[in-house]
């Protein structure tokens, strides 16, 4: 799907609106510009929208002990909780990949999934078109925090 468009086959695809979908992916580029990635050269943005509309923006950052650097998802998730939010309705994700859409990695997956499992997360290409999907596509069969009160 390019930015163009927010309906496929089966409908739409979202209850954001087109022009903040655009402005989501437009600000995940934006992010992107602030990695710190001296390693691997591999940039990442993302912008997370909360569920009031505020926009965080998150850029991965490396580190010499490799082990220690975030990704640009988990940077904007942890800046949202640390500001008092912890209900979100979107993420778009962007890198410098221009022939395949980004996706986040396992543990972002699995971070995002402790704040729900329906939101939306919007995959970039620098060209500004995106793809749609859910965490519960990303991240079938998930654990989450209500599987904690199952025992």
């Amino acid at each position: 799907m390019d930015g163009n468009s927010n309906c496929h086959d089966n409908g739409c695809i979202t209850s954001l609106e087109t022009e903040l979908i655009q402005r989501l992916v437009a600000q995940s580029h934006e992010a992107k510009q602030r990695a710190h990635c001296p390693y691997s050269k591999f940039r990442v943005g993302a912008a997370l929208l909360t569920a009031d509309g505020k926009v965080i923006l998150g850029c991965n950052v490396e580190n010499a002990c490799y082990a220690l650097g975030i990704c640009a998802e988990r940077t904007a998730i942890q800046k949202a909780v640390s500001e008092g939010y912890k209900e979100f309705r979107a993420i778009a994700v962007a890198s410098d990949v221009e022939t395949e859409f980004i996706t986040p990695c396992g543990a972002c997956r699995q971070v995002m999934r402790e704040f729900g499992a329906e939101w939306d997360i919007y995959l970039t290409k620098p060209s500004g078109t995106y793809t749609r999907t859910t965490l519960r596509q990303l991240l079938p069969m998930s654990f989450g925090p209500e599987d904690l009160q199952k025992v």
